[in-house]
């Protein structure tokens, strides 16, 4: 086996980016933020993207050891996105200085899926930018063994940054932003995907 050319190819070969939707409200802007990020991602030969929207999902908050056959299904269809992914963006607005518990529950319900793989952030809110809610995240992600890369996306007052056909009206600051993390994104998520095939993770 040509272990320089396996290398080379599977470091050519996409990631898998997960990208997570954790706001579940009615009237959410969550939509029109992820729609503008999925175009920054269609741009990148690097990554092939996936979307799990928890406003689309069933998970009720109470965990259970033995969860009835309607959670199990309804896991049975999101726990293997998480699974497939090499990388994850989190798109998590800012509530009461923290992130919403949709999101808390799908981390909570899975494990392993999160280990030894970058998570990446999109944060919004008011003058924050939901900056609070992520910083809380990278002490919960650190428990699921999973690295956060530094640079991310932060949008204060997001209702404002967007005209009326979801466009931001100065894109520069954020697709900055967006390009950093995915670079990011794109470093860690090669270099933790070839060290497990070489060895794997142990926690």
């Amino acid at each position: 086996m040509d272990i320089t050319n396996s290398a080379a190819a599977q470091a050519a070969a996409p990631l898998t980016l997960a990208l997570v939707v954790a706001s579940d409200r009615a009237g959410r802007f969550a939509p029109v933020i992820a729609d503008w990020f999925r175009t920054r991602v269609a741009e990148r030969p690097d990554f092939e993207l996936t979307v799990l929207d928890l406003a689309e999902t069933t998970l009720p908050t109470s965990l259970s050891y033995d969860p009835d056959p309607g959670v199990r299904a309804e896991l049975a269809r999101v726990t293997p996105v998480l699974e497939a992914a090499d990388a994850y963006v989190v798109l998590t607005p800012e509530y009461n200085h923290s992130f919403p518990a949709s999101l808390k529950n799908l981390i909570d319900r899975h494990y392993t899926e999160w280990r030894a793989k970058p998570v990446g952030f999109v944060s919004y809110g008011g003058i924050s930018g939901g900056i609070r809610a992520v910083e809380q995240l990278r002490q919960v992600y650190a428990e699921m063994h999973a690295v956060t890369v530094r640079d991310g996306v932060v949008l204060p007052n997001a209702h404002g940054q967007f005209d009326e056909d979801g466009l931001l009206k100065d894109p520069t600051g954020p697709e900055a932003g967006a390009k950093l993390m995915l670079d990011q994104l794109a470093w860690w998520g090669h270099a933790l995907k070839d060290a497990k095939a070489v060895r794997p993770y142990a926690a």
